[in-house]
């Protein structure tokens, strides 16, 4: 009897301390670094223009309504940079595949949403890294520009 109750203590304390040693570091990441390294992957979608937090645009001919995407990544064996990178790019492919859905050429007041919490920057993203993965997640505007 001893031993199964000293076996039932290990596998408590083992997988407390698995829980204990998980993390959610946030991360503001410089949005320059992402998109340039989205951009030059050919992943986004061709004639669809991105404007982060107040980055001025003109004014839209059409507005679409508002978008929001949230995408995980596996962290395992990336850095925090490369994982946040990788889910910016898989959220952008989002974005812009929306608007080319609805027929617009542009996604306008880009702003971070991580955890419902927004965060509005033009140079900026946030980033949420786990111990074994991360995200990215975003709200914006679709609209049509001239």
């Amino acid at each position: 009897m001893n031993r199964i109750l000293s076996a039932m203590i290990a596998t408590v304390i083992t997988f407390s301390s698995t829980l204990a040693d998980a993390r959610d570091t946030r991360h503001k990441m410089p949005i320059a670094s992402a998109m340039g390294k989205a951009q030059s992957s050919g992943k986004l979608p061709q004639g669809v223009r991105f404007f982060f937090g107040s980055q001025q645009f003109a004014s839209p001919s059409k507005s679409l309504g508002p978008v929001t995407t949230n995408r995980k990544t596996n962290f395992f064996n990336k850095s925090d940079k490369d994982g946040c990178e990788w889910a910016f790019l898989s959220a952008m492919m989002a974005l812009g595949d929306r608007a080319r859905l609805l027929g617009a050429n542009a996604v306008v007041s880009i702003r971070s949403n991580y955890r419902n919490q927004e965060f509005s920057s033009e140079t900026e993203y946030e980033c949420g890294a786990g111990a074994v993965s991360g995200g990215v997640a975003f709200k914006a505007e679709i609209v049509t520009l001239p």
